[in-house]
């Protein structure tokens, strides 16, 4: 029996509970921060702007998601984690709430960016949450990034079905009761955290030697911003990609439900990486995961028509596989002690770069539309790929030395 089906086995009423809406959050996360991405191509009409311009209104959002990761993990360790989430899900709501009613575009930017701020607060808590009460390192690491991605998958579908049939106001007023009527559910079940302090371990699951640490740490930097930038381009993008390359004439429906398709097949890819990830070594999946994305966004460069949908499908999947298998990669070299902390820097450089994507994507295609945004992607690929091959170089001897090193395990 694997050390995650035995935690699920233990797992308490109030803990099956506290996951259970930990899960959902993660979904509404990603969900409500790519409203806006769909909704803008509604608005190049409404507004006159072209789509650079318009797009470049969420860069404060993204931006925000990214810098106050920092300062929701200290209030959380300092606080209160659930009351933490509980902010979480009424910040949201309000600033959704703002962006719908938003009389102008500087009100609406405005919006977004208070949108991001809150919407920050997941992942380095959550995340903390979750492996701390469960304790797991596959399946429900896997679970949990799927609901994610799912919130990432559904948000163009939803949003463009929403706004079709009610406008695109209401894209933003629909999921605003649902945070609220969540934030209030979860203050009345969720009473108190998961779990209370602890001893937590010093020593990581796999021991490095003091210079592989440094050059795996530097590694680990560069595979944060690459993996930043890479899934930021790719989700926010996307829509707009399908609607200018898959074929003329596509309506809004159509752009959002062909969106969800691809998005959907990278949820799938990720729930075969947790599987995966219990049979091959995190490291070497890792290459190949992103060898995967890195091919589907070369061949996305040069696509066009129902072929492009299948690059897109390819880099999608890469992309969201990464997420769980980088997720333990780095616990693995990572002490539960400082595990909290490295997250939230690894997540803080992860999402700043989302307003770098953002703020790309706006100057890129501006001066030479998606071939010279695919392009960058690409390249970008290429360097979180030689990155991930640099890293299992760096701890193929370590792993192979775990059994001699730590003969309790």
């Amino acid at each position: 029996m694997s050390d995650i089906t035995a935690s699920h086995e233990v797992f308490s009423r109030d803990t099956r509970v506290s996951i259970g809406f930990l899960n959902w959050a993660h979904a509404m996360d990603h969900y409500v921060l790519l409203i806006y991405p769909t909704v803008v191509i509604g608005l190049e009409a409404v507004y006159a702007r072209t789509y650079g311009e318009l797009i470049a209104l969420s860069t404060a959002a993204f931006i925000a998601f990214g810098v106050f990761s920092l300062p929701a993990g200290w209030l959380a360790d300092h606080w209160s984690r659930r009351n933490m989430m509980a902010v979480f899900w009424f910040g949201c709501g309000a600033s959704l709430f703002a962006a719908g009613a938003a009389p102008n575009l500087v009100t609406l930017a405005i919006a977004l960016g208070a949108l991001g701020m809150f919407a920050a607060i997941y992942h380095p808590v959550g995340m903390a949450m979750l492996i701390e009460a469960s304790k797991a390192r596959g399946r429900t690491l896997a679970f949990n990034g799927v609901c994610g991605n799912l919130g990432v998958a559904l948000a163009a579908g939803v949003t463009a079905l929403i706004a079709s049939m009610l406008g695109w106001r209401m894209a933003f007023f629909v999921p605003a009761v649902v945070c609220i009527v969540t934030g209030s559910v979860y203050l009345w079940a969720v009473q108190n955290d998961i779990t209370g302090k602890s001893a937590r371990k010093t020593n990581p699951d796999v021991r490095l030697g003091r210079t592989a640490t440094v050059i795996v740490f530097g590694l680990f930097i560069v595979i944060a911003l690459g993996a930043g930038l890479a899934f930021n381009v790719i989700t926010v993008a996307l829509p707009k990609v399908i609607d200018e390359r898959a074929g003329e004439g596509i309506s809004l429906l159509a752009v959002g439900s062909i969106a969800t398709a691809v998005f959907v097949v990278g949820g799938i890819a990720q729930l075969a990486v947790g599987r995966l990830v219990e049979r091959i070594a995190p490291h070497v999946l890792f290459v190949f995961v992103t060898l995967l994305l890195f091919t589907g966004a070369a061949w996305s460069v040069v696509a066009t028509g129902p072929m492009v949908l299948v690059a897109l499908a390819l880099a999608m999947a890469g992309v969201y596989g990464q997420v769980t298998v980088n997720d333990i990669v780095l616990a693995r070299y990572t002490a539960d002690a400082w595990r909290g902390r490295v997250y939230a820097v690894r997540y803080f450089l992860v999402f700043i770069t989302a307003g770098i994507a953002v703020a790309s994507i706006a100057f890129l295609h501006q001066r030479g539309g998606f071939d010279l945004v695919l392009l960058f992607t690409a390249g970008v690929c290429l360097m979180f790929f030689l990155a991930t091959l640099g890293l299992a170089y760096m701890v193929s001897g370590a792993e192979s030395r775990k059994p001699v090193a730590m003969p309790a395990e």
